[in-house]
């Protein structure tokens, strides 16, 4: 297999009034691509901020990520803007849809923005929509829709581009017991059926126990889950 992600001694350290806080420190991961990572840990440990780096939504104070053909620690804006496009798709605990369009067009916008044709995006959603659940669903506004079928909608949009990494922040923080099992499942499902490379951050105990590799964050450093520190 592939090496999809190499980070080598990360820092992100953040400065306020006389106070220095570094949250990442020195981290460094490999993954292979198709893998499924989770990602555990306490609120505050850098859980966030490690996904927000990979993802280029926040810039390391040192270190170096690549992704890919990618150096996502040395890209220009538009760069930036060209990696979100075409090499990821993001999952937000908030789910970010527009609130005055339809799912089908939440899902396929992403891929007509892209360059996509608009008949072929609006198939190619249609189809995202139908394997999560939402066939008769997809004329809805967000509005009216549930939390977990937004969330559904947000796991289709993702995929939409075909990008080679998920990057999943929290995708069932908001959802209750029940639906956050099922969008849990569906998420590893859809990943796995694409053949997709997936880091997912998570409270979510059972999340854990789906991935290919599980690690913790302590005091700044990655370790393997259930490792003594």
């Amino acid at each position: 297999m592939s090496k999809i992600i190499t980070i080598k001694n990360l820092e992100k350290t953040y400065k306020t009034e006389g106070e220095t806080l570094t949250i990442l420190k020195d981290l460094s991961l490999t993954v292979e691509k198709g893998h499924k990572i989770v990602i555990v840990g306490e609120s505050g440990s850098g859980k966030s901020t490690l996904l927000n780096i990979i993802g280029s939504i926040d810039s390391a104070t040192n270190g170096t990520v690549i992704a890919g053909p990618w150096t996502v620690t040395s890209m220009s804006e538009k760069e930036k803007n060209k990696y979100r496009s075409e090499f990821l798709g993001l999952i937000f605990q908030f789910h970010y849809l527009l609130k005055d369009f339809t799912a089908l067009e939440n899902v396929y916008m992403p891929a007509f923005m892209a360059g996509t044709p608009k008949k072929e995006a609006i198939l190619k959603a249609k189809k995202l929509l139908d394997e999560v659940g939402l066939r008769e669903r997809i004329n809805h506004l967000p509005g009216e829709l549930s939390g977990g079928e937004r969330q559904r909608v947000a796991v289709a949009r993702a995929l939409i581009n075909d990008p080679e990494l998920i990057l999943a922040d929290e995708p069932t923080g908001n959802l209750d017991p029940a639906n956050a099992l099922l969008i849990g499942d569906l998420l590893f499902d859809m990943a796995d059926k694409y053949n997709k490379t997936l880091i997912l951050v998570t409270h979510d105990l059972k999340l854990s126990k789906k991935g290919s590799e599980c690690y913790t964050i302590k005091n700044g450093k990655l370790e393997t889950c259930g490792a003594k520190v």
